[in-house]
């Protein structure tokens, strides 16, 4: 008891810690579709999606990163939101694409939502975790945060990890590490799966539904023309290797620890304990370190 306490305060500290930057989606993002749903507002501070029953919205953002550290604050849809899924994750283009995810699926007021996170690489998915949260993310902006560099893939929440999918690639587990992503966000419905698989459906009535972003931060590299912009130190830097260490981090003993406090406690879906979806055996990555 006493050990839990000491990690909740923790995460209270680590949460209250997290470094805020000043984003300016006007030059950071582009609106890509919805019809006037999304809107950039508070002289690019804040950044809006809304879905009717039309229509829902997006955007993505103007440059691509192959690998970084990439922090956004959400604010999610209040209320009932069964039906509605916001979607935030990075992705390349093409058959294979590698891709990095999180969804959050909608919920019947009073229940908690779900976070659904995925990994696709060279086109293959399938390694899907799903946690409940330890707040309520509709009352108060949160952080959400994917580090990818290219030994390891974690996902943060307020700075707490949840998940870490590392490069298994010696093991014959293909790793996204050469497909520069853009980052891209929705606001869609999904009332055929998103909230009890389906069985809860999106009320209209209630609409329109939004979420709202701010404080977007990337510490990234930028690949433009083929090349990237950590291929080199920036010009007259002397602490290179320090403002990029986040291309070689990895997780400290507090912070597996917190891992594993979010996976004992709020974990809800794990696709290495699915046996009956994989009869032939578990993906190979599920019996690795």
């Amino acid at each position: 008891m006493a050990s839990t306490t000491l990690l909740l305060v923790t995460l209270f500290v680590s949460a209250s810690l997290v470094a805020l930057s000043s984003a300016n989606f006007n030059q950071d993002f582009q609106i890509t579709w919805g019809d006037g749903r999304a809107k950039i507002v508070n002289n690019g501070e804040l950044l809006t999606l809304s879905l009717d029953k039309a229509s829902g919205s997006g955007f993505q953002s103007q440059n691509e990163y192959l690998f970084g550290k990439i922090d956004m604050q959400l604010k999610l849809v209040a209320g009932n939101s069964a039906g509605t899924v916001t979607a935030y994750y990075l992705s390349s283009k093409g058959s294979t694409w590698d891709e990095i995810d999180f969804e959050f699926l909608g919920n019947l007021s009073g229940d908690p939502y779900t976070l659904h996170t995925n990994v696709f690489s060279q086109g293959k998915g399938n390694r899907e975790q799903q946690f409940h949260l330890w707040f309520d993310p509709t009352a108060d902006f949160h952080t959400y945060s994917i580090l990818w560099n290219p030994t390891r893939i974690i996902f943060s929440v307020d700075g707490t990890p949840i998940r870490e999918f590392k490069n298994w690639e010696s093991n014959g587990v293909p790793f996204p590490k050469t497909q520069p992503m853009r980052i891209y966000s929705s606001l869609w419905n999904a009332d055929d799966w998103a909230t009890r698989g389906g069985l809860v459906k999106t009320d209209w009535t209630k609409a329109p539904f939004t979420a709202s972003y701010r404080n977007f931060k990337a510490e990234a590299c930028v690949w433009s023309s083929g090349g990237s912009s950590c291929s080199s130190p920036p010009s007259g830097s002397g602490n290179a290797i320090a403002k990029n260490s986040w291309l070689s981090q990895e997780m400290d003993s507090a912070s597996q620890e917190r891992l594993k406090w979010v996976q004992k406690n709020y974990m809800i879906y794990n696709y290495c304990t699915d046996t009956k979806r994989f009869p032939q055996g578990l993906p190979t990555e599920c019996s690795l370190p």
